[in-house]
Order: C-alpha cells, then structure tokens, then sequence
C-alpha cells in the first residue's frame, strides 16, 4: 500500500494529509497515513489529527475494503480537508520494540525446533506468542529468551525490503506465522535481520536490536496439544 507511509518508515512521527472521504462524522480516509491499522497481532495507533489548529483525537486505525480507516472522536473534519497527523509515539515506539522481540524469538525457536507461530497479541504491558511446540517445557522456553537477549546484545540492524511473492516463497521459513499471508498479495515485504531471521510482515520495527532493550520472560501456559502461550515484555 503506497498510502501506507509506516510500511518504509516506522519513525515517522508526523505527516501532512489529504482528507479523501469519511463516513458517519468520524471514519476518516486519507491520501496516505503513518497511522498502523490493527493488524497481525499489532494493534491500531493512536494520535490526533489537527486542521486549523483543532485536534481531532484518533481513537481506533482498521482497515476496511483495502483502505485505511481512522477512527476521530468528534465531528468536524470534511473531504478535501488539509490535515497534520501526529502519531502517539511512546505507544508506537513500544509496540515496534515488542514486535521486533517477536520475530527474534519466532526465529530462535524455528531454527531450533522449526515451531510455527500460531497466534501473537502485541500489547503495551506484555505480549502473548502461541506456538504449536509439542512438548511444554517452561525451562527450554526460558532459554529460548536466554538467547534472544544474546542476538540482542549484538546490535544487528533490522532491515526492510520487498520482494516478488513466488521468489520470497522460496525462502525457507520465510513465513512463520500460520496463514498469515493473504492470497492476492503479489509483493511481499520482507523484514531481515542478518543471520538470524527473514520474514514477510507488515508490521512496524526498530531499527536496531539494541532498541528493545531486554526480553524477560512472564509466564508460559500449556494450552492445549501442539499449543503452547508465551508471555514476555521489555524492559
């Protein structure tokens, strides 16, 4: 999505907007957004929209019918309309800290034992990563984020690129999560951290591992068979 501005630049704070449509007062449609819709476990930023100087609070980012939709709490804007969107950055910057921690434990633990992701919920406090491991070993998973935290402590860039979908599905495991693809993506966007993990994925990231900081570990549950839930923050 070319109007998707996050999808090149996760560190764009601010922008300027062109109102396209909007529905019911409130369900906003710009020209292009930084503003990351709820998607593949990550959720919807928050912000404001400002034309004129007057705030217009977003409040919920989805995607409808292969567009973006902000959600503003109040009336007022109007197609045509010049906008400045401003994203809730310590939000944001959290979420692409828990997400890239994500793909380093995905990573350590498909290398290892080649377990798919089978469902993830990024969220400000903790975040939850179900993995369809066979066994439930508490200890083995503890060591799992033991070496997540040694990746971390080499500082490897994270990179963004993009690719033709039948070259990236040659990639071994350069799909973790289960389904995850949509069937009429012709174009993949590809998400690498050197030597140690390429992915599809379209979500936000940091820059450079040592931005996440260190990966602990919360809690485990055994959640069934061949489903195991993981827990962990940074801090």
């Amino acid at each position: 999505m070319e109007s998707a501005l996050y999808m090149d630049d996760s560190y764009l704070k601010e922008f300027e907007a062109v109102v396209e449509s909007i529905k019911d007062e409130k369900f906003v449609v710009l020209d292009k957004t930084a503003f990351y819709p709820q998607g593949g476990g990550q959720p919807y930023d928050t912000g404001v929209l400002i034309k004129d100087s007057e705030e217009y609070p977003v409040v919920s980012v989805r995607k409808a019918d292969g567009l973006i939709s902000h959600e503003v709490s109040k009336p007022g804007l109007t197609e045509g309309d010049k906008i400045t969107g401003k994203i809730n950055w310590e939000r944001r910057y959290r979420f692409m800290k828990m997400h890239t921690a994500a793909h380093l434990l995905s990573a350590v633990m498909h290398s290892q034992d080649k377990v798919l992701i089978t469902g993830n919920q990024i969220d400000l406090d903790k975040t939850r990563v179900d993995y369809n491991m066979a066994e439930f070993d508490q200890k083995k998973i503890k060591q799992y984020i033991e070496k997540v935290n040694q990746v971390i402590k080499q500082d490897l860039p994270v990179k963004v690129s993009y690719m033709d979908r039948e070259e990236a599905m040659k990639i071994p495991g350069v799909v973790k999560l289960a389904g995850a693809l949509p069937p009429d993506a012709h174009t993949l966007r590809i998400v690498e951290i050197p030597g140690v993990d390429l992915q599809a994925d379209g979500g936000t990231h940091v820059k450079s591992l040592a931005e996440i900081g260190t990966v602990e570990f919360v809690k485990a549950e055994n959640k069934g068979k061949d489903n195991r839930r993981v827990y962990y923050t940074v801090k």
